[in-house]
Formats: structure tokens, C-alpha cells, sequence
């Protein structure tokens, strides 16, 4: 089998980015919308609940993850975990009343372990950072 040739290399790398900004662009317009659509929701209850603050946190880490994407082509990885962290944390705060104190527990250990795993990555970042060479 002979390797494809340059251009069909380029153009196949064109229709990938293509494909990669279009997701982007869903995405950030679909976080748009749910963010319109969160404020609407408070808007009409006339009330600001605590999970109702934290999912538009989650919104914005979305929409800063999307845009650090864009600007530089990389997603560092602590950005899906803050969005869980705040998501378990929104978890716990909505439903608290009708959980066991064993599946809170469980839920802020989770919390925990990714608070961990985020100062075990930017620690290997400071000390060990990576070059392109």
C-alpha cells in the first residue's frame, strides 16, 4: 500500500479542522442558548437559586474552554475537570435532601480526587513543562 500523497494529506487535515471549528461553533452556541434559556428560567421564577449560579459557572468554563481551544488549538486538561467538580458540587447541592450520607460522602471524595488530580497536573506542568520541539 503506498502512503497518500501531500495534497491528499492537506486536504484531508482542511476537512478536519473544518469539522473541528464547526463543532466549536455548536458548541458555543448551543452553551449560549442554554445560558439564555437558564436566565430565563430564574427570570420567570423570580429567584436566583444556589444550583442555578453554578450551572452558569459550568456554562462559563464551557464557553472558556471552547475559547481557549480556539485561540491556541489546545485544551488543557483541568478544564473538563473543574466543569465536573462544580457539576458534582451542583449535584450535591440540588439533591442533598434526599441523599444518604454514605453517597454525599462519595460525591466529595470524588470532588477530592479531582481537586488532586488538577494540582498533580499543573505540579507536572511547572516541573516538568512540555516543549514542542
Amino acid at each position: 500500500m503506498t502512503p497518500p500523497s501531500q495534497t491528499v494529506k492537506q486536504k484531508v487535515t482542511q476537512i478536519l479542522e473544518i469539522l473541528e471549528w464547526t463543532g466549536l461553533l455548536i458548541i458555543t452556541l448551543a452553551t449560549l442558548v442554554a445560558v439564555g434559556l437558564e436566565i430565563q428560567t430564574m427570570y420567570l421564577a423570580h429567584n436566583v437559586l444556589l444550583q442555578d449560579i453554578l450551572m452558569l459557572f459550568i456554562f462559563l468554563e464551557i464557553l472558556t474552554m471552547v475559547g481557549l481551544y480556539f485561540s491556541s488549538g489546545k485544551l488543557p486538561l483541568r478544564y473538563p475537570i473543574y466543569i465536573a467538580i462544580v457539576a458534582i458540587a451542583r449535584y450535591i447541592t440540588i439533591g442533598m435532601k434526599q441523599m444518604d450520607g454514605w453517597t454525599i460522602i462519595s460525591l466529595s471524595l470524588a470532588i477530592l480526587i479531582l481537586a488532586l488530580t488538577v494540582l498533580v497536573l499543573r505540579y507536572g506542568q511547572v516541573k516538568f513543562p512540555y516543549t514542542e520541539e
